[in-house]
């Protein structure tokens, strides 16, 4: 095969000077909005009456704090406490005589505790009752009507004779049986119809039940570790 005696030809843009350069294509350009003079009074109140408004609210919800909590700390220091009720002294006398209902009698002594600082109490009534095995063995009224001062204490004391207790010789009988054992047990129930005193007014009508347990016994005094014990006080 015979070998081609022709030389590979190139070309360049000196042999073609009419040829045209390729020129660069221009960037887009971003286009400029132009704004007028309201359209930015118009952002600058928009701005200033947000502004306006977050700062309304701030003061509107630390003023809702502020009267909140002055109202707790008033709730606190104004709800009125119940008092407190301890058996100081109860006794039967004769307990230790197998004929001592015939001259039956029971003394008792309990202090009663108006904790609140600033709250009084108006007693408008109080009744005590002497219960044993849940049988009413006697009543009667304890105090006429008194106004307890805020952080006083009232002594609160009664007999109760053959008047107001109801002991006959079955029931004495049940006290000696329980004598032989060492302990009777009895229950002192004092109701009342309580107001409180609250600054300038007074509230509604309340009735209080204090219960105090309590043990004698065989001389018929009140066991030591039954004095002083606190009683249970309940609204109904």
């Amino acid at each position: 095969m015979a070998r081609s005696d022709r030389l590979p030809i190139r070309y360049t843009l000196q042999d073609y000077p009419n040829q045209p350069t390729p020129q660069p294509q221009p960037q887009p350009q971003p286009i400029k909005r132009h704004h007028t003079a309201r359209y930015y009074a118009h952002r600058v109140r928009e701005s200033l009456t947000n502004r306006v408004i977050k700062i309304l609210c701030t003061i509107f919800l630390s003023l809702l704090l502020f009267v909140g909590i002055v109202l707790f700390i008033l709730w606190l220091s104004l709800r009125p406490h119940r008092p407190r009720f301890h058996i100081v002294d109860f006794n039967v006398p004769g307990l230790s005589q197998p004929s001592g209902f015939e001259n039956a009698q029971i003394t008792f002594n309990v202090t009663d505790r108006n904790s609140n600082p600033h709250i009084g109490i108006y007693y408008d009534s109080m009744v005590g009752s002497v219960f044993y095995k849940d049988q009413q063995i006697g009543s009667a009224p304890l105090m006429d009507p008194f106004y307890q001062e805020p952080k006083t204490t009232t002594i609160v004391y009664s007999t109760f004779g053959a008047a107001t207790l109801t002991v006959n010789s079955n029931r004495w009988k049940e006290f000696m049986d329980a004598r032989q054992q060492g302990t009777v047990i009895f229950r002192l129930e004092i109701t009342s119809v309580i107001r409180f005193k609250v600054t300038t007014w007074d509230t509604k009508h309340h009735k209080m039940h204090v219960n105090c347990d309590v043990a004698v016994g065989p001389d018929g005094t009140i066991l030591p570790t039954w004095k002083n014990k606190k009683c249970p006080v309940y609204f109904s």
